[in-house]
């Protein structure tokens, strides 16, 4: 008996195609990584290590261990995500950048080795960031925070396919990343940070939601339950839309007190263009050129905004000095 076309064995889907594709090479396990969503674990640290230089100090070495770790475990969560997705048979068609699990062009147990890696060093990086600050209870945030990036999509349950990517995305990559950042260097958890986490976390959960309404079609077909599957096109654009303005609304109340807060409203015009093309698209591909814009804009809103607040406030401050 010929192998279903939508097995979740690439191997034999290729085998039932007829044809075998060419091995991944360097630039195909690059692009798995998903760079353009690798601004997702740049900018909450830098926010985080801002606001905890606003509030008394710096920890170079803590900050770059939670640089680390958080680029780590986005890599690790992008080769899971290809991975899982790619053993079940989700990834059967794609509009959007190709897969290695689901195009065929890597065994699954080689895509899981290299995701696994990633996560592991991340919890390297973890145990650096606790070693660092002597904050032991942020062990158990780490452990939090492997799991979920596993089960996104791997597991039995997957929360993925439960339509709370967004919600997770949002936590994690806003509110866990920039607050723990700040916490680590600190030991307490300051307004400035929180209210940068839910910036950050807004822009999270918008590219997250750009890539799902980009797949909806695909995701549906496949019975995978993302957040625009479940509240249609519409619903999905008008929230993409909020999500991407919160942030602004967040750098509004701080451009009065930053000297130099008002010049990050220069982002409006990657941010902008990116919620007009989501709001008019009409085909998947449009999207792809939004899912760019929405990771530029999360890049340049959380690096200019820390470049803002180590800038200093409005009037003289002398600023805080390093923690030893």
């Amino acid at each position: 008996m010929a192998p279903h076309p939508r097995s979740g064995n690439p191997a034999k889907r290729a085998q039932a195609a007829g044809t075998a594709p060419a091995p991944a090479t360097a630039r195909d396990w690059i692009a798995a990584s998903r760079p353009r969503t690798l601004s997702m674990a740049i900018a909450p640290v830098a926010l985080g290590t801002a606001a905890a230089f606003n509030a008394e100090g710096y920890h170079l070495g803590i900050a770059l261990a939670c640089l680390m770790l958080a680029l780590c475990m986005q890599i690790g969560v992008n080769y899971a995500n290809d991975y899982a997705d790619g053993v079940r048979g989700t990834d059967a068609v794609r509009v959007g950048p190709g897969r290695l699990v689901g195009a065929g062009k890597a065994s699954p147990a080689a895509v899981r080795n290299v995701a696994i890696a990633f996560l592991v060093a991340g919890a390297v990086a973890g145990v650096v960031v606790v070693l660092l600050s002597q904050r032991w209870w942020l062990l158990l945030v780490g452990a939090v925070a492997l799991v979920a990036a596993w089960t996104y999509t791997g597991g039995k349950r997957p929360y993925g396919y439960l339509g709370l990517g967004e919600l997770v995305s949002f936590l994690f990559f806003g509110p866990v990343a920039v607050v723990g950042t700040t916490y680590a260097i600190i030991g307490r958890i300051t307004e400035d940070a929180v209210a940068l986490g839910i910036a950050m976390g807004c822009i999270s959960a918008a590219l997250m939601l750009t890539n799902n309404l980009r797949d909806i079609d695909t995701d549906r077909a496949a019975g995978k339950r993302t957040l625009p599957t479940l509240i249609g096109r519409r619903a999905s654009k008008a929230l993409y839309a909020f999500l991407m303005l919160v942030p602004f609304a967040v750098l509004w109340i701080f451009s009065y007190a930053l000297v130099y807060g008002a010049a990050v409203f220069v982002v409006l015009l990657i941010a902008g263009p990116a919620i007009v093309i989501v709001c008019l698209a009409r085909t998947p591909r449009d999207l792809i050129l939004a899912l760019g814009l929405t990771g530029l804009t999360a890049l340049l809103y959380g690096v200019g905004l820390a470049v803002a607040i180590w800038g200093g406030p409005v009037g003289f401050v002398p600023p805080p000095a390093p923690i030893p």
